[in-house]
């Protein structure tokens, strides 16, 4: 078994759509599969954020960010992907902002997830930028919504008392969770919120 991270193309859309069908089956609304046109956007736009983890030859992940200018102002996914066609991204930003990445099921376990972290953190190193940061779905927290704030939630994931399939992965592969962002994206496993995390060079 081996994982190679490269730069996906245009050419690449069926692959990657598949693996987002597989990743993000309903309840997650499907419109926000990536399309042809938004593919080609990314490569256009940044394409040394756009990249695609294959195991053994067959594509099992993908991920996609864009250089923006740090804020911890209230913002939305939308805001931060320019609707998907990374239209916010800024060359002259300071911090790439992962604003997707998945991995089939098919192929999860076997370090394609592990593999795009890694590549990210390398390419925030070569790019000179101060960090990492991404929205993190909290897709368990639906279950818990009755008894406790998503803050809190997130706070029980931080330190280790609840696990979270999407935060507790993130922590293990070195990001920081910082703090909620509320209405930040149509999702009802996360109940619309998500964590912003943050991995810096030198931690």
């Amino acid at each position: 078994m081996s994982v190679y991270v490269r730069r996906y193309t245009a050419d690449d859309f069926e692959s990657l759509l598949q693996i987002q069908k597989e990743a993000f089956p309903p309840p997650f609304p499907e419109d926000l599969w990536w399309s042809k046109e938004q593919i080609e956007a990314h490569v256009r736009t940044f394409p040394e954020g756009a990249l695609i983890a294959e195991i053994d030859g067959e594509p099992a992940g993908s991920a996609t960010g864009l250089i923006v200018r740090y804020t911890d102002e209230p913002h939305t996914w939308e805001d931060m992907a320019g609707g998907g066609y990374l239209t916010a991204h800024d060359p002259e930003g300071d911090t790439l902002y992962g604003i997707d990445v998945c991995v089939s099921p098919r192929f999860r376990g076997r370090g394609a997830a592990g593999a795009l972290y890694s590549a990210r953190k390398e390419l925030v190193r070569e790019l000179g930028l101060s960090r990492f940061t991404a929205g993190c779905r909290i897709p368990g927290y639906h279950r818990h919504a009755g008894e406790m704030t998503p803050e809190q939630y997130m706070e029980k994931v931080a330190d280790g008392t609840m696990k979270d399939q999407v935060l507790t992965f993130a922590m293990k592969n070195g990001m920081t969770p910082l703090y909620v962002m509320r209405d930040y994206l149509d999702d009802e496993e996360s109940c619309n919120c998500a964590v912003i995390a943050e991995w810096k060079p030198e931690d």
